[in-house]
């Protein structure tokens, strides 16, 4: 088990998004040329993608934990912060993404599909991108979103045609290793294949895999030994074999009952039924008396073939060591792979469907909720939370400029509609992380008394003032400190500032 892993659990954090910037370009004899802010770069993507050198999920058992990295934070002059890269995790082919309850992500078979785990945040808007004719100078930017956090299962489970099953010290690595170039590690004790093991046999112009899957014993759908474990591995077979010792020495055991013995596991484990396919107990069958080379084994096998045949299986009588019957076994096997490979619908690419919007959708709604704390109205939808995350509340403009944005969406005339009155607890974002407003309809800020949000009056000045009204101005600057200090020189001397010690 060092070297093979296939279940794992990954925590994943995309990139947070990089925020914008309020700047104002500046050169000489220009003080305020307009905003010039630039964007936050978009946070990097999580990305599993199939690559055919990868064949465990060894590495993300030692390291469950992966980020992606972050988006940069624009700059002045115009300047969009880098985006962040996509973190792409290889996954070896026919990984099967899950959420913890079991629901099916994605199933990624064949060498390039890809999944996107977990998406990174969108970067903010610097001022130069929020400028408009109506608001020329915004002194605020929007901040990055946080990036998609997720906890995936990754599955694998193994792409063979045919799957080699039976009871331990049954002979099925020896068999992979005279049907194939695999060398799988062979001994005498139980359990001695603790992974899967693949081979890939040529029977005429047939190529086909045949996968060694780790013994079965009685409970093995339940949880016993390790068949639960590696039972999702013959989901993807064509046919499966059973290979039987004949030779086995341990009481209770012969080849009928131990076909029985499999057959009810196979029965009693249930596949996962978003992946289609055909279930367990509609696959091709083919059994394998092994250890034919044994006299006893041979004469076992002889006497329960015509016994197993009247069941309906192919029965093959051979023997690993001394390379028996593993001829007429490969053709055999080559022909019900071909025959299935034949019968296997082909699946179409999936097609992108657009699904645009409908106009009229406003994107939110608001739930009325009973609180120990009172009644508050919460506004549940993508567009309000997002607007949310992007605010920064330490700047009463833009707190000024969502308002104006939830107002246009709509928000305040469909609190109105829903009872809210002045006062009333408005909740708006994520229900664990939900921003609180004391609601006040149609409520103008002070900085509104300065002009319209996002206005600069300096800029609307078209005319520069001549030299002698600037004189003018400044002797009248002078004229008047100099009435405030005769009017307090008369004031002293007439006693008003007398000290009262």
């Amino acid at each position: 088990m060092a070297n093979f892993v296939d279940r794992v659990v990954l925590h994943l954090r995309a990139g947070n998004g990089g925020h914008g910037v309020a700047s104002v370009h500046r050169e000489k004899f220009k003080p305020l040329g307009g905003p010039d802010g630039g964007n936050g770069g978009d946070g990097g993507d999580i990305v599993l993608r199939v690559d055919a050198q990868v064949t465990t999920l060894i590495d993300y058992h030692h390291s469950p934990h992966r980020s992606a990295p972050n988006g940069r934070p624009g700059e002045g002059d115009e300047r969009n912060g880098a985006q962040g890269t996509d973190l792409v995790l290889p996954v070896p082919s026919g990984t099967v993404v899950t959420t913890r309850s079991g629901g099916v992500l994605a199933d990624l078979v064949g060498e390039g599909a890809e999944y996107v785990a977990a998406r990174g945040g969108r970067g903010g808007l610097g001022n130069k991108a929020l400028a408009s004719p109506r608001r020329k100078a915004p002194g605020f930017a929007l901040l990055g979103e946080p990036g998609q956090e997720s906890e995936v299962v990754l599955e694998l489970k193994t792409l063979a045609d045919v799957a080699l099953i039976g009871f331990p010290s049954a002979g099925k690595s020896s068999l992979v290793s005279v049907l194939s170039a695999a060398r799988p590690k062979i001994a005498d004790y139980p359990f001695t294949t603790l992974v899967p093991n693949l081979g890939v046999v040529t029977a005429g112009g047939e190529r086909f895999t045949v996968a060694d899957v780790p013994g079965l014993i009685p409970g093995a759908s339940e949880g016993r030994g390790l068949g639960l474990q590696f039972l999702r591995h013959v989901e993807r077979c064509h046919v499966l074999v059973h290979v039987i010792d004949c030779a086995t020495l341990e009481p209770g055991r012969d080849p009928l009952t131990d076909l029985e013995v499999i057959e009810a596991e196979l029965a009693a484990y249930v596949p996962h039924g978003q992946l289609g396919g055909i279930p367990l107990a509609e696959r091709v069958r083919v059994v394998v008396l092994n250890k034919a080379d044994v006299p006893e084994a041979r004469e076992l096998a002889e006497m329960v073939r015509p016994d197993l045949e009247e069941q309906g299986y192919q029965v093959h009588i051979v023997s690993a060591v001394a390379h028996q019957g593993l001829k007429e076994l490969t053709f055999a096997l080559a022909a019900h792979v071909r025959r299935a490979r034949d019968e296997q619908v082909v699946t179409e690419p999936t097609r992108v469907v657009l699904r645009p919007r409908a106009i009229d959708d406003s994107g939110f709604e608001i739930v009325r909720e009973n609180t120990p704390d009172g009644e508050v109205f919460r506004v549940v939808g993508e567009r309000p939370t997002r607007w949310v995350r992007q605010t920064d509340f330490a700047n009463d403009e833009a707190v000024g400029y969502l308002a104006d944005r939830l107002n246009r969406l709509g928000v305040e005339e469909a609190l109105l509609k829903a009872g809210a009155v002045a006062g009333s607890t408005v909740l708006v974002g994520a229900v664990d992380d939900a921003v609180v407003f004391d609601w006040e309809p149609t409520m103008a800020s002070g900085a509104e008394l300065l002009g319209a949000r996002g206005t600069d009056l300096r800029l609307d000045e078209r005319r520069r003032p001549s030299r002698a009204e600037k004189r003018d101005t400044f002797h009248g600057k002078m004229d008047a400190a100099a009435r405030v200090r005769a009017e307090m020189e008369a004031e002293r001397r007439s006693g008003k500032w007398t000290d009262p010690e």
